[in-house]
Order: structure tokens, then sequence, then C-alpha cells
């Protein structure tokens, strides 16, 4: 959680996504994905009262994708959804 000047919030947060099948051999694979995510103003404050690692969540939002230098100078890439609702599933 990060609050600025004014109170406005931003959580930073990251879900795993799981995904299994079968290869060609017939052999079970599992699949992890990680995402980022963001979140501002009282959605960012649900997640930081009601979210704990490992809950399970369903989240509506829209994917973005955004550049930045680093450091280094290096141009940087990142995609992350930004939450306009997040669900306990459990």
């Amino acid at each position: 959680m990060k609050a600025f000047d004014g109170g406005k919030k931003l959580a930073k947060f990251s879900v795993a996504t799981h995904r299994s099948f079968k290869n060609d051999k017939g052999e079970k694979v599992k699949n992890t994905q990680w995402h980022n995510l963001i979140a501002w103003g009282r959605t960012a404050e649900y997640i930081e009262k009601m979210l704990k690692k490992g809950m399970e969540v369903a989240v509506q939002g829209t994917l973005l994708s955004r550049s930045y230098v680093d450091k280094n100078g290096v141009k940087r890439f990142i995609k992350e959804i930004q939450v306009s609702e997040v669900i306990l599933v459990k």
C-alpha cells in the first residue's frame, strides 16, 4: 500500500493463476502464471483490509501496458491489471 497526499491510496499486489493440462505423453502438467495488479482508492482500501496471502479471489479490471526508463537507461515494459472490483471466492 502506498498513501499519497490528499489521502488517495494505491495497492500493488500479484495474483497467480493455475492451468492444468495433459501433454503429448498424457502426463498432467500444471502451469502457473503471475499477474501484477494495481488498485486505487476505495478498492485499494478494501484490498488492504480484507485480502491475505493465499486467498482465492475473482478480479475484474483493465489490462494496461506502460513503459519506463530504469536507472541504467534501459526502457522497461510492464503489463498490469488495474482492478475495478475484487471478490473473495472462499
